[in-house]
C-alpha cells in the first residue's frame, strides 16, 4: 500500500483522518475543573465512578494528545470510543 491508498494521501481529499467525537472514560469521579487541563472538553462523573471525558477532536494527534494527558496524570483508562457528531439524532443518524 502507498500512500495514494491514505485518506492523507490526496491532496484534494477534505478530511481529517481521525476527526470527530469521543468519548473517554477513566476510572474515578474528576472535579470539574479538570476541563480546562483536558483542553475544555466535558467532564461527567457516572454512577458507576467513572467519568466520561467527551467532546470534539480535530484528529488522531489531538486524540492521542488527550490520551497522553489521561496516561500523565496517573488515570486508569477504561474505554475510548469515537460516537456520532454531537448533532445527530439518537438513532445515529443525520437530522
Amino acid at each position: 500500500m502507498d500512500d495514494t491508498d491514505l485518506p492523507h494521501g490526496d491532496p484534494a481529499c477534505p478530511c481529517r483522518p481521525g476527526a470527530g467525537h469521543y468519548e473517554i472514560r477513566v476510572r474515578g469521579h474528576l472535579a470539574g475543573r479538570w476541563a480546562a487541563w483536558f483542553d475544555g472538553l466535558t467532564l461527567d462523573r457516572l454512577g458507576d465512578g467513572t467519568t466520561r471525558i467527551a467532546g470534539p477532536l480535530a484528529d488522531q494527534a489531538a486524540l492521542h494528545g488527550v490520551l497522553q494527558k489521561v496516561r500523565d496524570t496517573g488515570l486508569a483508562l477504561v474505554s475510548v470510543e469515537e460516537v456520532p457528531d454531537a448533532a445527530a439524532s439518537p438513532d445515529g443518524t443525520a437530522p
